[in-house]
């Protein structure tokens, strides 16, 4: 079974959806599928170099308090599936192009479960800003990537075009938003739903893998 989760590196809900995943998983046993994250920005129009978090705030929802009033809620589901977001500790929001791109490179080496959670630690816990090199770097040496070779991949152009590319994809295919589950390319669930929502979709593709297995013998 095959997943492909089109997500952003910045976007909250896909923290939870993963996290919840990671539940209907954990429930489900004989399910071992083989996960993979699939580039969609959230802010395609956002400068290289990213934006002050403040402006980005006023431009976004109209300033922070009524931020404040999406965050808050964002927050307490965090807190249920034992996420601490500090959305406070974020003073930048940046481009997600180039962390999309580490995935990609860390998808190479069978380290991209690893990049995507530290990821998402490094930007809602601790704040830091995932549009930096600097920044990238130490995601992927914690989760076991030669930071020499990460470093060089990220001052090239290497599968910049694969990410720009697949982002595109996303939209053709009508994704407006993420996290979107795909499972074994037929079976779509949108957002970040609770771990039961998952359940008859694995069903499903288990139906399939049977009838697909009993056709060709």
């Amino acid at each position: 079974m095959n997943i492909d989760i089109f997500s952003d590196t910045v976007c909250p809900w896909c923290f939870i959806g993963k996290r919840r995943l990671e539940r209907a998983l954990a429930e489900r046993p004989d399910v071992a599928p083989t996960v993979r994250w699939r580039t969609f920005q959230l802010n395609p129009q956002m400068p290289e170099e990213g934006m002050d978090r403040q402006r980005y705030l006023a431009l976004k929802f109209g300033g922070a308090a009524r931020a404040q009033e999406l965050y808050d809620t964002i927050r307490k589901v965090g807190d249920s599936e034992g996420i601490a977001f500090r959305f406070d500790a974020i003073a930048r929001t940046p481009n997600t192009v180039q962390s999309h791109r580490l995935l990609r490179f860390a998808e190479g080496q069978g380290r991209d479960a690893a990049v995507s959670e530290i990821l998402f630690r490094a930007y809602f816990l601790d704040g830091q800003d995932i549009g930096d090199a600097a920044v990238l770097t130490a995601v992927a040496e914690e989760a076991g990537i030669d930071p020499g070779a990460t470093a060089e991949f990220l001052s090239s152009d290497e599968l910049m075009q694969d990410v720009l590319a697949e982002d595109r994809f996303a939209r053709r295919l009508g994704i407006a938003g993420v996290p979107c589950f795909i499972v074994d390319g037929k079976y779509a669930l949108s957002g970040a739903q609770e771990p039961e929502a998952f359940y008859p979709i694995f069903d499903m593709a288990a139906q399939d893998q049977t009838l697909a297995s009993t056709t060709a013998g």
